[in-house]
């Protein structure tokens, strides 16, 4: 094994986290959600985070367990509608909220990663989200300019990973994950199955190694489901 090798959750988050710092979080729904990671920030008793990620989770589970606590004080997001409780702290005034069109959310990551500062896009102009941002025309089309996200730590769940931090995703986890491991100082990748190097086919890796400093082999991933739609039997 190589020293990117972590026993623990706990352990790979040693040395990393502070008061006020951005944490960009995989996942689309619960779908690929690091939260094993989140569970031992969350034991940490940091505070005052910026989060980025698609959604705040739900109540106790994944990004909702640093909202349940308090953690967060300011989340960058898509969609926030299914967290009573982060929906009552945002009412009182407690946590911030910076909604972020879907797509334009993950351009934003991406292009932070990139190295790139910052875009246009036709995405929200005439909206709310236009507020306080610069447009320019192109073409006789009217853009925002929208800044690139990158973090100082990015939390990613993966499928299968080889001990140089290759990593393959599975199905809707790929969604968010592999751009947002791109777009922090350090990614630590939480991974289901660990194998040597050479035993991924290298067509089949989404996320190349040298983007990835820590790994956490899982022992154990519980699968939730968000909503459960079943009818009933005949």
């Amino acid at each position: 094994m190589t020293r990117k090798i972590y026993q623990d959750a706990g352990s790979a988050l040693a040395g990393l986290l502070h008061d006020g710092m951005t944490i960009i979080s995989g996942g689309f729904g619960i779908c690929g959600i690091p939260d094993a990671l989140l569970k031992a920030i969350d034991e940490t008793g940091v505070k005052d985070l910026t989060i980025v990620t698609n959604n705040p989770g739900l109540d106790g589970l994944g990004v909702g367990r640093l909202v349940n606590s308090g953690r967060i004080a300011k989340l960058i997001a898509s969609y926030a509608g299914e967290n009573a409780t982060f929906a009552k702290q945002y009412l009182a005034g407690k946590v911030q909220l910076e909604y972020c069109p879907q797509g334009t959310l993950v351009e934003r990551i991406r292009a932070g990663g990139a190295g790139i500062p910052a875009f246009f896009t036709p995405t929200g102009v005439g909206t709310e989200v236009a507020a306080g941002k610069e447009v320019r025309v192109f073409n006789g089309r009217e853009y925002l300019m929208e800044q690139g996200i990158f973090g100082d730590l990015a939390l990613i769940h993966a499928w299968k990973a080889d001990s140089e931090g290759n990593l393959v995703y599975r199905k809707t986890a790929r969604n968010f994950n592999p751009v947002m491991a791109t777009a922090a100082k350090v990614t630590i990748a939480e991974v289901e199955h660990l194998v040597e190097p050479g035993e991924i086919d290298p067509d089949h890796i989404i996320t190349p190694g040298i983007f990835v400093k820590r790994i956490v082999p899982l022992a154990h991933v519980e699968k939730h489901i968000e909503k459960r739609t079943v009818r009933e039997r005949a």
